[in-house]
């Protein structure tokens, strides 16, 4: 159990592993001294054991978060760990550190970048020099779009206007303008184009059989990702081998998208289902677990009962929230939904999706 916190295990960084560590040590009464002892390590053990012991404080373990505050006063690395903790903590549990914090920070090589807590302790901090920009957030559609049309318009600007057309209805009059959406050296579309363009859904096929031809890859590339996100059955048996290939391959990063166009085509896509089964089982990386069980669900849900009720104990929030949502009602499965929706390490969205299921469960208000 310590040594998962020692060594980080994560096949990518997005993996979550903090909480899944941190409920392991709460459930099996174990001792944080360990990981405690951890934070004298390098900047990156130490974060790593910061993240586990701030869960484990809020779960009431004063050992953890006295701790974490001895830290601050005496770690090398006490700056970011406070930072830390006054994301994740209530102000009363370290504002009182504003002495040590004024005491120590002469020391450092540079002033920090972030306010809090800093700002909050009269401490002057880095600023990172910027022209304020108005917002786009109150311009009709198709004024975004004509800032977009404009050669004149400036690539920071097209970019807040793509990220001010991500949230509303897909915009047709976007399509033509794609093609002369990439970055100044040709070799990327501007952040944002491909969640605007991933809206566009159906209506972006027709010209995306264009971009795939082109000579910029970044724009062959969306061509083609549009495509396939789009194939009709004559695709079915390249994405079933495409997945094949990929488990063949071990490619763990990425199958997760098959798995997504797969889903489309519900049982007829049967083919898929052993390969959907093992990367479920075998996969390293956690963050995609979701997406191959959301395919299985659409493809062939038989004998999901029971993954779906081991979900409420995973390490991602997405997959726990599918075993809320998803987990067949028994006594067992609704006493672990109790439990996330009391925890007081959980996330605030997981604590919300099982306090509205034990509702609709029980038809009765749960505290």
């Amino acid at each position: 159990m310590y040594d998962g916190i020692r060594r980080d295990w994560r096949w990518d960084q997005t993996d979550e592993r903090s909480l899944y560590l941190a409920r392991l040590l709460h459930d099996l009464d174990l001792s944080p001294t360990p990981v405690v002892d951890r934070l004298a390590g390098d900047e990156e053990a130490c974060l790593r054991a910061c993240e586990v012991l701030e869960l484990l404080a809020l779960a009431g373990s004063d050992e953890a978060r006295e701790g974490l505050r001895a830290y601050v006063r005496e770690g090398e690395h006490w700056g970011r760990v406070l930072e830390s903790m006054s994301i994740g903590w209530p102000a009363d549990w370290w504002e009182d550190l504003g002495d040590v914090a004024r005491a120590r920070i002469g020391a450092e090589a540079e002033l920090p970048w972030l306010s809090e807590p800093w700002t909050r302790f009269g401490m002057e901090v880095q600023s990172r020099p910027s022209v304020p920009r108005p917002s786009l957030a109150g311009l009709s559609t198709a004024e975004l779009l004509a800032l977009l049309a404009d050669t004149g318009t400036g690539t920071v600007t097209k970019v807040d206007a793509l990220c001010a057309l991500k949230g509303r209805e897909p915009a047709e009059g976007l399509i033509p303008l794609i093609p002369s959406l990439g970055t100044s050296d040709g070799r990327r579309p501007l952040p944002m184009l491909t969640p605007v363009v991933e809206r566009l859904g159906v209506l972006a096929v027709p010209a995306a059989r264009s971009w795939a031809q082109d000579a910029r890859a970044w724009l062959a590339q969306l061509g083609a990702d549009v495509l396939a996100d789009h194939a009709g059955p004559e695709a079915l048996p390249g994405l079933v081998n495409e997945l094949a290939e990929q488990w063949t391959a071990r490619a763990w990063c990425g199958p997760d998208r098959t798995a997504r166009r797969l889903a489309r085509f519900g049982p007829d896509a049967a083919g898929a289902v052993p390969y959907l089964r093992r990367f479920w089982l075998h996969t390293p990386h956690s963050y995609e677990r979701t997406a191959y069980l959301e395919a299985l669900a659409t493809i062939d849900p038989d004998g999901l009962e029971f993954v779906y009720a081991e979900c409420l104990w995973d390490c991602e929030e997405k997959t726990r929230l599918l075993g809320i949502t998803s987990a067949p009602r028994s006594p067992e499965t609704l006493q672990r939904i109790a439990v996330l929706r009391d925890d007081p390490m959980e996330t605030t969205e997981v604590r919300a999706a099982a306090r509205a299921r034990l509702v609709a469960s029980t038809g009765r208000h749960q505290s």
